[in-house]
């Protein structure tokens, strides 16, 4: 709103501002005390100076132009005391830097009546935008004519630049001189004092007339206990901490514990088939042999035959150094296994388990025939009861780690899992039938022939292809008859060249004799290994019916009768010469 004498802008809202309800020099004229004496209105002080040209006492003229009312926002000069229920008119100033409207022709002097009186207004109507009802009084009615009391200014309870006194412990210091806690700076606000209360003695108690604060000595008896608890855990968790980073690094970085010398004692250690360097270790160290697992490690590591260590049992000692352990479990003499040679037979292997484990002769042998069925023979095992043994030909020949103390059905099992293990290796169903043969086992009796007639490697496939040429009833050298040494020597469990003529040999009533029946054996006479397997299942090319060592390293082969007896000519001088 734009009035005469004002400019544009806001005012304030609240009656409680003193700026409220600004009326211009109406109101700098009430406040300064002008007007007075002037008469009454319906009953009613005038709140304004009397104009003395206005005409008073005539009627009103109701289509003379009203003063609206008045602007509650409108302002007044800060401090001055005014009425707040007094409605004023404005005056036409034309020498204040008022706007000018082009209003003031309108306006004659005396027409202009306060609006919103009691008795009077628009029409008659009462204003009640005048009245205490519209803006209700900022102080009691007996008080409407006083001006507002003004709020006195609120002095500074201190001056920032005098040094002021710090009553706290921590910062006066309860052991140093009064003059030192006197000359401290006091910077803490009314919040600080009050949060460090409980610690202090209250400057309010001497004011108060009271003594020492209760319980300030029990507060501060709790908190230095709370401060050593405190530093305890600390100390605590550092110390814990501290081991554990010690013992981290020493595992990672330090070096690993390790005995001295080459021990002393002994100790059988079982290394199985398949462990690694990791097991190996932790094996000796629960043996005892080695101090810590990490130490043997890096001393195979360091070794350059470290990784052959195979399986088997050892012959040790205890509390060796890792690299003496690992130098003497390379040394042959160290292997305590038990060594089963390839071609032995079932009988030789208990004999061997007897004495490895100082049982009675014919102890795993008794245990063999009792428990053959419970040792995991597969499914194609002949169970014919005039085989002699089960076992013959599942022993499979290697080192087995045979501890003393151990039971003999614990050897057995082992051999005939691992043999379970090299014939899986090979499809024995499909090369029987590949070969003429009527079953798996057949494969297994031709490799143990193989693995007893032949002497040397090189001649393996050879014999092989011997023994399938005899084989064929349609021969004419031998008529299906393989007629080996071995088989006689199986029966008498023997080992000899010289098993006698050949007429008498043929006496000899027995399954596995060969010169008696045509065909194969009914069942293999030893164990063989895997180089006789490999020779039974791919037998060499040849026409050959006969062979025999005229030296210790050669084998010489014959296709005719005439040719062999020439062979076994060279074999007689040759023997007779030794």
């Amino acid at each position: 709103m734009t009035e005469y004498g004002r400019g544009p802008g806001s005012e304030p809202w609240h009656p409680e501002d003193p700026l409220y309800g600004d009326q211009g020099w109406g109101g700098h004229q009430a406040a300064h005390g002008q007007g007075q004496g002037q008469g009454q209105y319906d009953g009613r002080q005038q709140p304004y100076p009397q104009d003395p040209y206005a005409q008073q006492g005539y009627p009103q003229d109701p289509y003379a132009q009203q003063q609206y009312p008045q602007d509650p926002y409108q302002q007044q000069p800060y401090g001055a005391p005014q009425d707040p229920y007094a409605q004023q008119p404005r005056q036409p100033q034309y020498d204040e830097g008022g706007w000018d409207t082009g209003q003031h022709a309108a306006m004659p002097y005396g027409a202009q009546q306060p609006y919103g009186n009691d008795a009077g207004g628009y029409h008659g109507q009462a204003d009640h935008y005048g009245t205490p009802d519209a803006y209700p009084p900022p102080q009691p009615p007996g008080r409407r004519d006083q001006a507002p009391a003004q709020q006195p200014r609120q002095e500074q309870d201190w001056d920032p630049d005098a040094p002021q006194e710090e009553t706290h412990p921590f910062f006066t210091g309860a052991d140093e001189p009064a003059d030192d806690r006197e000359s401290g700076r006091r910077t803490r606000s009314r919040s600080r004092e009050d949060d460090l209360d409980e610690y202090d003695d209250d400057p309010r108690d001497s004011r108060r007339g009271g003594g020492e604060r209760r319980g300030k000595g029990k507060k501060k008896s709790r908190n230095g206990c709370a401060c050593l608890g405190v530093a305890a855990v600390l100390v605590g968790g550092l110390g814990v901490v501290g081991y554990f980073g010690y013992s981290y690094f020493q595992s990672q970085f330090g070096e690993a514990p390790d005995y001295s010398g080459s021990g002393t004692g002994s100790v059988e250690v079982e290394i199985p088939e398949g462990a690694f360097g990791n097991e190996i270790a932790n094996i000796l160290k629960k043996a005892g042999v080695v101090k810590s697992a990490d130490a043997f490690i890096s001393a195979q590591n360091g070794n350059p035959k470290g990784k052959s260590l195979q399986a088997g049992v050892y012959l040790l000692k205890k509390e060796m150094s890792a690299e003496s352990a690992v130098e003497l479990m390379l040394d042959p003499k160290s292997q305590n296994a038990l060594v089963i040679p390839e071609g032995t037979s079932a009988a030789g292997i208990y004999a061997a388990i007897d004495k490895r484990l100082d049982l009675k002769a014919g102890t795993t042998a008794g245990v063999a025939k009792t428990k053959a069925e419970s040792l995991g023979l597969p499914d194609w095992a002949d169970d014919d009861p005039r085989i002699k043994d089960p076992l013959e030909g599942f022993l499979f020949p290697a080192a087995y780690a045979v501890p003393k103390g151990s039971k003999p059905e614990d050897a057995l099992k082992k051999m005939v899992t691992r043999a379970n293990q090299e014939y899986g290796k090979l499809d024995l169903q499909e090369n029987a039938k590949k070969l003429n043969l009527k079953s798996p086992l057949d494969v297994i009796t031709v490799a143990s022939l193989v693995q007893k007639e032949g002497k040397y490697k090189h001649d393996f496939d050879k014999v092989a292809r011997v023994v399938y040429n005899r084989l064929k009833p349609d021969n004419s050298e031998t008529v299906g008859r393989l007629e080996f040494d071995s088989t006689v020597n199986y029966i008498r469990a023997e080992s000899t060249l010289d098993v006698g003529a050949v007429d008498d040999l043929r006496k000899i009533d027995d399954p596995y004799n060969t010169y008696n029946i045509k065909g194969l054996p009914l069942g293999p006479i030893s164990n063989p290994g895997a180089d006789a397997l490999h020779s039974a299942i791919n037998p060499a090319d040849g026409p050959w019916y006969y062979f025999v060592s005229v030296t210790e390293d050669k084998t010489v082969f014959a296709v005719t009768n005439k040719e062999h007896e020439r062979n076994r000519e060279k074999y007689e001088e040759n023997k007779a010469d030794q």
